[in-house]
């Protein structure tokens, strides 16, 4: 047997000759149940929940009716196991109190020590069998609402041109969570500016993925809304320090803007590390000499953007930290960007077919930073790959 000794035991008797009678019969079967007797139901709640293994009950109370003190003792003790003290002939009435909550029911006179000790013990080992259960229970119903609501908050692009693609990656830090402090979006104006966002929020946990959320919401209705990217970015600035539930919480933040044309574009950097490009000029990391403090900090005097030239069809990398933080071995040293640049020249990230889903590309690339870190990357993670042809 499992069980921890010794065994804390309370018994609800009110016959004084019986309540003796079992603590000799557990004196001689089971020396290390300690037994603790009370005479009457309003003594019982009054000791419990106590840290108390199991309720010895009596149903004949003078302050009880019929089955109203197993109700009443299970609420009182939920995590105790409650076996009920029957006559020889009232065993329908203990089967009564099995049904409504007890773990098991002894005839009195009819036990002996050892059967009265083993009664006890597996009461206590079915009553935390169904707390088990229970917990179990709960914790799949909770998991599943919070799928529920995690894949309500992870957005679908409003993108129509078909010359454009996107293809995304995700991965949470948390253990088992669907939705991280990492966030994304794309949306395209009736005049064809594609705007494109990337951040992430400071720590791990639902908070951030909550305040990651509201960003990104409030980024996409000010976006539709056709507000100028710099005016987004200092109204985000200020929800972050109305949502956040610590005073150090801050984002970064990657806001493309693409003309229609999709020949040029600005990208705006709020603390956040810059893009890939891979168009007819080759693969490198966007030059930004624009590059404002992240989310939460100071105001910045402004929002200065960084002009891109897109030549031909081009591909661009969009990422959160994640991507690049894991270290390489044992040592301290990071992936950090020049790596990956390396890592999209030896992927032909110039090559990527425009026009067609590259996520097995992403998947690709998280593998290999994970054989270079040596594990699992423990950060959340975000990629938003935009791919775009000049012409359909």
């Amino acid at each position: 047997m499992s069980m921890t000794f010794p065994v804390q035991l309370l018994l609800v008797e009110d016959d004084l000759g019986d309540a003796v009678l079992v603590q000799e019969l557990l004196a001689d079967a089971a020396p290390q149940m300690e037994v603790l007797h009370v005479g009457t139901l309003r003594e019982a709640e009054e000791l419990l929940p106590g840290g108390l293994d199991c309720v010895l009950l009596d149903l004949g109370l003078p302050d009880a009716i019929g089955l109203e003190p197993v109700a009443r003792l299970r609420a009182a003790a939920p995590d105790a196991a409650v076996v009920v003290l029957t006559g020889h002939d009232d065993e329908h009435r203990g089967i009564e109190a099995v049904s409504t909550g007890a773990q098991d029911y002894l005839a009195k006179g009819g036990v002996d020590g050892s059967m009265l000790a083993r009664a006890i013990r597996y009461a206590i080992e079915r009553r935390r069998l169904e707390r088990s259960q229970q917990e179990l229970l709960e914790a799949r119903l909770e998991a599943r609402e919070n799928a529920r609501l995690e894949r309500g908050l992870l957005p679908t692009a409003l993108v129509r041109d078909p010359r454009v693609t996107l293809s995304t990656g995700y991965r949470p830090g948390r253990r088992r969570a669907l939705l991280g402090g990492d966030f994304y979006d794309a949306v395209e104006l009736d005049d064809g500016t594609l705007h494109v966002l990337i951040g992430d929020v400071s720590g791990h946990g639902p908070d951030e993925a909550a305040l990651g959320a509201c960003l990104r919401i409030a980024w996409r209705t000010l976006t539709l809304a056709n507000r100028p990217p710099e005016e987004n970015l200092a109204r985000l600035q200020d929800m972050l320090r109305y949502e956040r539930h610590a005073p150090d919480m801050f984002a970064t933040l990657c806001v493309l803007v693409v003309a229609p044309d999709r020949a040029t574009g600005v990208v705006f950097l709020a603390g956040h590390p810059p893009p890939v490009l891979a168009d007819d000029r080759g693969v490198r990391l966007l030059d930004a000499e624009h590059v404002s403090p992240p989310l939460g900090f100071v105001d910045p005097t402004g929002w200065a953007g960084n002009a891109v030239e897109l030549a031909g069809d081009w591909s661009l990398l969009l990422y959160t930290d994640g991507l690049i933080e894991g270290r390489i071995g044992p040592g301290s040293e990071r992936f950090g960007t020049e790596r990956l640049v390396a890592l999209l020249e030896r992927e032909r990230f110039d090559e990527v077919p425009r026009g067609r889903d590259a996520a097995p590309l992403l998947d690709d690339l998280v593998a290999e930073v994970e054989t270079l870190h040596g594990g699992v990357l423990t950060d959340d993670l975000a990629m938003v790959l935009v791919t775009a042809r000049r012409s359909v």
